[in-house]
């Protein structure tokens, strides 16, 4: 169906087209609006410009949002802003109650064109926070661009731009606000394109010196260095709540952040934006190379930065290593990470233009305590659970792409985890993956290749885990294979692989992610860990002609048990669940390679003739007449990580059908 070509459809197409830029718009920000008769369509404070619809911009009366310049405001600045809320929440149209205007909502409706687009675009940023912006963008765009001095935003901003249209006598289409961004203006959506586009082109032919943001010098040696530190860094920002940490290192970052000297062009923010989500200061570690002494080093800074902003930081920046973002969510600290990179471009672009000019302190703390900004980023950031069980926890489920594993991530998704996605099949991995994000939030759910069978691949795994999550508070081995056949029939080749799935795995994987909640547990020795086995009910009992997946599973519950005793002294539990049959799982039904049909080939139910005989035969075995779900084992996983007493223990999920003594 062709969609109308209305003032609001230009509005929301235009919006999508640069809030989905990153270019343009950064953690959902800008603002765009659209005047149509004696209405203003602004967008509301905290909506998303890449997906917003027609519910998401605001309807303001312009006759009475104008008439906010006839009023007096204190000049206290708190009291002020209050006041001129309060007029804007009453220039709302009827029905627009629950909408919050945007902060920009008066110079939009200021200005004369119908179509407004604000963007905070790095290429722009290179001259409005460099020392020769203003004498460059004059001479550039000469009369027809309107600079205006760095402003504290909300009403003293339109004041002013409505002081400098009058003294020129026009408005024109393209405005630089310093410190802030671009404001293009027009009668069209496809001027308003049209101008964008002639902007950003003008100023990109004046910028020789660019950021590289390749990667081609960061080594494994960085990336090791860091899956090292930031387990022990995410424990000394909140041991009791512990946040979620995202590395990144690239050429321009290491450069950026070698030695405090190259630091200084980030010491100080650029923009509003970059105070509301990355905060007004950074954290800088210098480096040394050995680990326990860089941990220190890690540990000193944090204590200092506490201490001098009476606040965790949001980006710590370790000298040769690379960047960590700090947020309560992975989507928390992606938008910190996305502001940093922003902060990166502008301080290498104004290198073009006399070297960068960042705000005042007087200018950062206006924006510090300002209720507008924290409003926006509390709506902006908003979808984080309210779960209190799993909330913030990071997990590894391996085999995570299909079948139990997926289910038990979904589970732990839902409960407020992060979950990494560890499977073979890395393809599938990132569609479930993807899908889980979509339903719990940005970046809940990551997809990590991961062949448990082998000692590279799984050191990957967790180093690929800790680096985007920040360290490891649950691993689920759920990966598995079964080969069922008599003493006649399995082949040693078949033995040996159903042993080194369900076995030996196990043990390469506790090795390599227990490294990890040690680091933890140094730095947070109250702080608990879970390493679970998905294990089995041939793990409680023999099988027969099942015996290589018994095996497995019985000598599973015995690296349990030893793992425990030996880890607990770390704060890391280990415990086993025993699952009983998922009669309706793939691992059973498949038509194909199920084992209701492998069973039936290996005659291992008397007399049976079809797959139904099979599985009426196991049904019968149960005596709560049903097979175990992915819900049963996925409630008792959370049970086993929330209880606080146990370790060691085989907890079987079984419908009755195993019963320990």
């Amino acid at each position: 169906m062709k969609i109308k070509n209305t003032p609001i459809n230009s509005l929301i197409s235009i919006s999508n087209m640069y809030g989905s830029n990153p270019e343009f718009v950064l953690a959902g920000g800008g603002n765009t609006s659209v005047k149509i008769g004696d209405k203003l369509f602004v967008k509301a404070s905290g909506m998303s410009l890449s997906n917003i619809k027609e519910e998401g911009f605001a309807a303001i009366n312009l006759n009475r949002l104008l008439a906010l310049f006839n009023d007096n405001y204190p000049n206290n600045d708190d009291e002020r802003e209050a006041l001129v809320l309060k007029n804007l929440m009453n220039a709302r149209e009827k029905g627009e109650e629950a909408k919050r205007p945007s902060v920009e909502t008066l110079l939009h409706g200021l200005l004369p064109q119908k179509f407004v687009v604000h963007t905070h675009p790095a290429m722009v940023n290179a001259l409005t926070c460099s020392k020769n912006g203003k004498s460059t963008a004059e001479k550039l765009f000469k009369n027809s661009l309107l600079w205006v001095p760095y402003t504290d935003p909300g009403y003293k901003l339109a004041e002013k731009v409505k002081t400098l249209i009058e003294a020129r006598g026009n408005c024109p289409s393209i405005i630089f606000m310093e410190n802030h961004g671009l404001i293009v203006a027009a009668d069209s959506s496809e001027e308003i394109i049209k101008i964008t586009n002639s902007v950003i082109s003008t100023i990109k032919k004046s910028i020789k010196k660019t950021a590289d943001f390749k990667s081609d010098k960061v080594t494994s040696t960085e990336q090791t260095t860091a899956a090292k530190i930031v387990p022990a860094i995410r424990m000394m920002l909140n041991a009791e709540q512990p946040p979620i940490l995202t590395y990144a290192a690239n050429n321009e970052y290491l450069r950026r952040i070698d030695g405090l000297k190259s630091f200084s062009s980030l010491s100080k923010p650029f923009t509003p934006d970059h105070i509301v989500y990355c905060q007004a200061q950074l954290c800088f570690v210098p480096y040394v190379s050995d680990i326990t002494e860089l941990q220190k080093k890690c540990a000193a800074a944090i204590a200092n930065y506490k201490k001098a902003n009476n606040k965790t930081p949001k980006i710590i920046a370790v000298e040769k290593v690379g960047v960590f973002a700090v947020g309560a969510t992975a989507k928390e600290s992606s938008i910190a990470l996305s502001l940093f990179m922003d902060s990166v471009k502008i301080a290498a672009y104004t290198d073009n233009f006399g070297g960068p000019k960042p705000m005042t302190d007087k200018q950062i703390s206006f924006i510090t305590n300002w209720e507008v900004e924290n409003y926006r980023k509390k709506v902006s950031l908003g979808g984080g659970s309210q779960s209190i069980k799993l909330n913030g926890k990071v997990a590894i489920v391996t085999g995570g792409a299909q079948g139990f594993g997926k289910g038990l991530a979904e589970g732990l998704l839902k409960e407020g985890a992060h979950v990494a996605i560890a499977d073979r099949n890395l393809k599938l991995a990132a569609e479930v993956a993807e899908s889980f994000s979509q339903v719990y939030g940005k970046d809940r759910a990551i997809a990590i290749e991961a062949d448990v069978a082998n000692e590279q691949s799984v050191d990957a795994m967790v180093q690929n885990t800790v680096l985007a999550y920040g360290g490891i508070d649950l691993f689920v081995s759920n990966a598995g294979v079964l080969k069922a056949g008599s003493l006649e029939s399995l082949s040693p080749a078949d033995f040996d692989l159903v042993t080194k799935v369900n076995y030996t795995a196990f043990f390469l994987c506790t090795r390599a992610v227990s490294s990890i909640m040690k680091i933890q547990n140094k730095f947070a020795p109250e702080y608990w860990s879970d390493i679970v086995q998905i294990n089995s009910k041939s793990g409680l009992s023999g099988s027969k002609a099942n015996f290589a997946y018994a095996g497995g599973k019985f000598g599973g519950i015995g690296l349990t048990q030893s793992f425990a005793l030996e880890l607990v002294d770390y704060n890391i539990k280990v415990n086993a669940i025993c699952p009983g049959n998922l009669f309706d799982g793939p691992l059973w039904s498949d038509p194909v390679n199920g084992l209701f049909v492998q069973y039936l080939k290996a005659k291992k139910v008397p007399g049976a003739k079809t797959v139904a005989d099979v599985k009426k035969f196991y049904e019968a075995k149960v005596p709560m007449r049903r097979g175990c779900t992915v819900e049963d084992v996925s409630k008792a996983l959370i049970y086993v990580v929330d209880q606080k007493y146990e370790t060691g223990q085989a907890i079987p999920v079984t419908g009755g059908q195993n019963m320990l003594k």
